[in-house]
């Protein structure tokens, strides 16, 4: 069964280029993941530091596998220091 997932990611203003940075790089890395069908990072209109993935996975497993990728943890070690508040995940499945 596909996974459906959207994650909001809100940077402290000082650290919105760096947040960014590191965002792009996880694009980058998760779009050569099999499991991955659509990895796309978005950036909020009015509020820039508002950063918003819209993804999908094959399954809950392939999700689980890029759960534990360097750059995924990578980013998780950095959260607590250059977000706003934790990021919000949505795990959505078509009805």
């Amino acid at each position: 069964m596909k996974i459906y997932l959207t994650a909001v990611i809100k940077a402290k203003e000082e650290n919105r280029t760096e947040v960014l940075e590191i965002l792009q790089n996880m694009v980058k890395e998760t779009r050569k993941e099999e499991a991955c069908e659509l990895y796309s990072l978005h950036q909020g209109i009015e509020d820039k530091n508002q950063f918003i993935f819209y993804e999908i996975w094959k399954s809950e497993e392939g999700l689980a596998r890029h759960n534990q990728q360097p750059y995924i943890q990578a980013f998780g070690a950095i959260a607590a220091e250059k977000l706003q508040e934790n990021p919000q995940l949505y795990t959505t499945t078509i009805i």
